[in-house]
């Protein structure tokens, strides 16, 4: 299955060119196209978009029951009852949830019943069970008794302390949902709750778009996996971890690869390796300037092998932190390919930006975007921007207030990890004084 439109791009025809955020990300959603539809088993389609209206083939709940341990009554029975004068009612039988033949309930008489379990005919209303001596003879009482130790329970007689209103404690069949009603929206994000409803009205498969497979890929020598020894000049690979977990965060299905090292020949086999079970693949580092910046060099060999259309072109944005970036498509089936910048805060920024809302589009989501705010500057002095880029600085939010977390710099991981919000400072600013109303990215 295809999600990207073919490209016809070169590698480098971005370079020269300063891009803006809207620009850059309007490019990839114009590229990016929402996976193929396929039924799945409930279960499986968690996680998924719906690309159906589904109709409530039978209403819920299909018929009156009670919402109550009790006693399934006529209204007037218990009419005047009292704790001084209670009713007393014949027990003709249990009604058990999943009954399918209860008894008749007449003038005079009462039917044990079970939350869950169909009214039975006749009957009018519910007391519940602690209204009740629960057929004991001994007062009002908790509880009853399991069937197993008190078969009494269902027959002889139940003393009603307290009356009770036409159709108290039942639950009207239809009361949920009624049959040929509109249950869940073409659009759907398919969570626990969703997924229960389509059980409960006996929808076993549906229709939606997979969620899409993302294959997330680190560059770069110097990194070594957690729990291994550091040595000399060398750091652990955080990015593949973030950004493996936000992706799944986002509604994909993540694979998160081993980092590469620089070298562009090792890269490419890597990348040609990882296609066969990627909707979108994901690579940070190796996009800037630097001697050692093989994603280019890799991606531009891989462009040349591939099928035309394909290719991946690397540009430079009007934004802080994230002015490398690459995009492009690869290999036969054009799949979509966002290459990030390496330093860990410009990475995650730049995932939040652009690689989310690919994910959440590829899904088929009407809405792709995080939610945003104004809120208030909470800071002691004030923020200043570098002019023509935007910037998006890590902050708390919270009670229509942000508050910064570290500084602008790209590489402080601990303040990242205490950010819920992104502050925008717009190209055009310069300074930004306490308590001034800022735009804000919330991302939690």
């Amino acid at each position: 299955m295809s999600s990207a439109a073919p490209r016809a791009t070169g590698h480098d025809q971005g370079e020269d060119r300063l891009w803006s955020v809207e620009d850059h990300l309007e490019d990839i959603l114009a590229t990016v196209r929402p996976l193929e539809p396929i039924e799945l088993n409930l279960l499986d389609a968690q996680g998924c978009v719906l690309v159906e209206d589904i109709t409530v083939p039978v209403s819920l709940p299909p018929f009156d029951n009670s919402s109550m341990d009790g006693y399934a009554v006529r209204v007037a029975d218990v009419a005047g009852a009292g704790e001084e004068f209670p009713a007393a009612l014949e027990v003709v039988g249990d009604v058990a949830a999943g009954a399918s033949e209860p008894p008749h309930v007449g003038p005079g008489q009462a039917a044990r019943i079970m939350t869950g379990a169909p009214l039975p005919p006749g009957a009018e209303t519910v007391v519940p069970v602690e209204w009740t001596d629960g057929g004991l003879g001994h007062g009002p009482v908790d509880r009853m008794r399991a069937s197993s130790q008190a078969p009494e329970g269902a027959r002889g007689q139940v003393q009603v302390y307290r009356p009770a209103g036409p159709r108290a404690h039942v639950r009207a069949a239809g009361s949920d949902v009624r049959a040929g009603d509109r249950a869940l929206a073409a659009g759907t994000l398919l969570g626990p709750p969703q997924i229960g409803l389509l059980a409960a009205i006996g929808r076993g498969r549906v229709t939606v778009r997979p969620r899409p497979r993302v294959v997330v890929l680190s560059t770069g020598s110097e990194l070594v996996q957690p729990d291994e020894r550091l040595a000399h000049g060398q750091i652990y690979d955080s990015n593949s971890f973030a950004l493996t977990a936000a992706a799944r965060d986002a509604g994909a299905i993540a694979y998160r690869v081993g980092a590469v090292a620089d070298d562009p020949e090792t890269l490419r086999s890597t990348i040609e390796d990882q296609l066969v079970r990627a909707d979108l693949m994901v690579t940070t580092g190796g996009v800037s300037v630097g001697a050692y910046d093989v994603v280019k060099e890799a991606l531009a060999h891989v462009a040349d092998a591939d099928e035309p259309g394909s290719g991946v072109e690397f540009r430079k944005l009007a934004m802080q932190p994230g002015k490398p970036q690459g995009f492009g498509s690869i290999g036969p089936d054009h799949t979509p390919l966002l290459a990030l910048p390496g330093n860990p805060v410009s990475s995650y920024v730049s995932f939040e930006l652009f690689v989310r809302p690919a994910i959440r589009t590829l899904m088929g989501l009407p809405d792709v975007h995080r939610p945003r705010a104004t809120a208030r500057l909470a800071a002691e002095q004030a923020l200043t921007s570098p002019k023509g880029r935007r910037q998006f600085l890590r902050a708390r939010y919270a009670d229509g207030s942000v508050t910064p977390v570290g500084g602008a710099s790209s590489h402080l991981v601990a303040a990242l990890a205490r950010a819920d919000a992104l502050i925008v400072v717009p190209e055009d600013t310069e300074t930004v004084e306490p308590g001034t109303e800022v735009e804000v990215v919330r991302l939690g």
